[in-house]
């Protein structure tokens, strides 16, 4: 039914430059229904932009735009990342009905899009049994007139809907400039991943086009008072039955048949029940994934050279790409530590937030955040406030492995590559350690419990020494603070 779906908003998207679909109901989420999940919808723009690196360095960039709100009148600067209280995860769609209402013009497209690429890309937050809907539209290279580069989205390592939605030209659509396609995803495994651009993958990939993805489990959903292991068995029973007679389906089972349904019990019936307004990471079934916020960080390089002559009309040399600057979030530290995200009362001279990210004039004159996203964690050390951070770590560099450690809080490693580190007997296989080494396409979860841990600022950090610095500068790079209060 997903493919059957997905060739449907195939059709409509081929024929229309600049359109955004965010349609009201489908067959998996049929008006006024009470199937698990929702519609969500986000807009991005392919195109260009830069990034400010720790020691001012202006580094050109092929990249991604936020577009989502465009024509929202209650968004005063479209398409900014906005962080909740209490949570590093921004709102990075609209409704299903704000993005209907807006009417998008492609002139908006063109002078919002246009030299204002984030890095890294927009992040993408859905929950398991939603369908997503996210339109990307090629507005073009402003700095590099003479590229009539194509842009794809590859869900890396992520069970499509279809194949033609995976981003690989080959096999699917590569969106030209001036045109627009919306790429249909189910939701169904909870984990971390990440996404990027599929054409010419080391040069788009070195230029910035990565962007963090992650999808939420359904033992979100389970409420207090339930067993969270019989939820998991209940759940895992009625995917079973629906792989083998899909005219069975109930609320509890997968809403597609790409649901894997096969997350293995816990080897001990604990009969956790869900802490009210609990998070997890998984569908663990013992609660061992709970935490009080996330922490989505994106390892990134660049080499300036290489970005030099991509933007200077120059061959440029692959095999000599070598990083010299190194990024959490995009950013080297000490900006990684900077978290007043969007305080637009305080915009100061030029649009700059003060101690915030630093922005970037567009096309239109406007200047906007270009590295949206902070990389500071925060955490109390008493057991009733928020102390545990999960850190979803992804690694999308072309270049080099790295290692991430922490000085005075152990990582507690709950999975890597969006599976839940369990064997099939049922037994956790977390463990605890003070690095992670992670190389280009690997992606890891990890938990940081504060309870207990005195208060003061502890560290995350890259072991690799010359991954500490920016450029000639010895100072700075992959970086950033574990406060505890």
């Amino acid at each position: 039914m997903a493919a059957a779906l997905s060739m449907t908003f195939m059709g409509s998207a081929m024929a229309q430059s600049f359109r955004v679909q965010c349609p009201t109901e489908t067959p998996l989420h049929p008006a006024g229904g009470s199937q698990p999940g929702s519609i969500k919808c986000q807009h991005i723009g392919g195109g260009d932009g830069y990034a400010t690196m720790g020691d001012g360095h202006q580094i050109y960039l092929f990249g991604f735009a936020p577009l989502s709100g465009l024509g929202d009148p209650t968004t005063s600067v479209p398409g900014i990342l906005t962080g909740q209280p209490g949570t590093q995860s921004p709102t990075v769609f609209k409704s299903t009905t704000d993005a209907r209402r807006a009417r998008i013009e492609p002139a908006d497209i063109m002078n919002n899009g246009v030299l204002y690429s984030n890095a890294p890309a927009p992040m993408m937050a859905i929950d398991e049994d939603d369908e997503f809907f996210l339109t990307l539209s090629n507005v073009g290279m402003i700095m590099r007139p003479d590229l009539f580069e194509q842009h794809t989205v590859h869900f890396h390592g992520y069970p499509n809907a279809s194949a033609f939605f995976d981003g690989v030209p080959d096999a699917s659509v590569a969106i030209n400039i001036a045109g627009s396609f919306t790429y249909y995803y189910t939701a169904p495994d909870a984990g971390t991943y990440f996404w990027h651009c599929h054409i010419a993958p080391p040069e788009h990939l070195q230029m910035g086009m990565v962007g963090q993805l992650f999808v939420r489990p359904r033992q979100n959903r389970v409420p207090v008072g339930a067993s969270l292991y019989t939820a998991l068995l209940t759940a895992n029973n009625a995917n079973r039955t629906r792989v083998a007679d899909t005219s069975t389906a109930t609320a509890n089972s997968c809403s597609d048949l790409l649901c894997t349904g096969a997350t293995p019990l816990p080897a001990i019936t604990t009969a956790m029940q869900p802490v009210g307004g609990a998070t997890y990471a998984y569908n663990d079934g013992d609660g061992s994934t709970r935490y009080d916020y996330d922490v989505p960080i994106q390892m990134m390089g660049f080499d300036p050279n290489f970005h030099f002559v991509g933007m200077t009309f120059n061959p440029e040399a692959f095999a000599d790409m070598k990083d010299k600057y190194f990024l959490l979030n995009g950013r080297s530290y000490p900006d990684t530590i900077n978290a007043n995200v969007d305080n637009r009362s305080a915009v100061g001279i030029g649009g700059k937030v003060p101690n915030g990210p630093m922005a970037t004039e567009g096309a239109d004159g406007a200047s906007r955040p270009s590295q949206p996203l902070h990389s500071l964690i925060t955490l109390d050390s008493a057991p009733t406030g928020k102390t545990r951070a999960l850190l979803r770590l992804s690694n999308l560099s072309v270049t080099e492995h790295t290692t991430l450690a922490t000085l005075g809080i152990p990582m507690k490693v709950i999975a890597q590559n969006a599976r839940l580190l369990r064997d099939m007997a049922g037994n956790n296989m977390y463990y605890d350690t003070n690095s992670i080494t992670m190389g280009g396409g690997e992606s890891t979860d990890v938990i940081l419990d504060a309870t207990g841990v005195p208060k003061g600022t502890y560290f995350l950090y890259s072991t690799n020494l010359d991954h500490l610095s920016n450029d000639a500068e010895n100072f700075g790079g992959m970086m950033t603070e574990i406060v505890v209060q």
